[in-house]
């Protein structure tokens, strides 16, 4: 009896599996985004600044960290999985003549959760002018901008 409950879990396990490997591998979205954990995203950061100064951006977690020089209309970026808890934070500080900002370029709360009136990014693009960092929303082809953190 033990061998038929165990045949079963199994059978229930690999078609879970399936389902969830065949629905992450339509385009960007998928219906598990935002939803389970180790998500894959990919920041990209963008410098547009109006003023066409270089930027240099300062990018870290609890466990990465890195410093590029972008000149404009130049990007640079990264690939990370979203943690078990769902914790996961990038903080970048942001540079040019006369400006030094931060801001959160990737928090669960705003960038993985399908509650979020952001949505669910899995390709996290972001327009950094002066004003305001802007998160490209690729299918309806609008930029959400934000506030700097300082």
């Amino acid at each position: 009896m033990a061998s038929s409950t165990n045949n079963q879990l199994i059978l229930v396990l690999f078609s879970f599996l399936l389902i969830l490997k065949t629905s992450s591998s339509f385009g960007n979205h998928s219906s598990t985004d935002g939803i389970l954990p180790f998500a894959p995203k990919h920041v990209v950061v963008v410098n547009k600044l109006t003023s066409q100064a270089k930027l240099i951006a300062h990018c870290t977690n609890k466990k990465r960290s890195g410093v590029k020089e972008l000149l404009p209309g130049s990007s640079f970026d990264f690939r990370f999985r979203v943690n078990l808890r769902k914790t996961t934070r990038y903080i970048c500080t942001f540079e040019w003549p006369g400006n030094k900002v931060t801001f959160d370029i990737f928090r669960v709360d705003r960038d993985d959760t399908p509650k979020s009136e952001f949505g669910v990014c899995r390709e996290c693009i972001w327009y950094i002018y002066e004003p305001a960092p802007c998160r490209l929303d690729r299918d309806a082809g609008i930029p959400y901008c934000f506030d700097w953190n300082s």
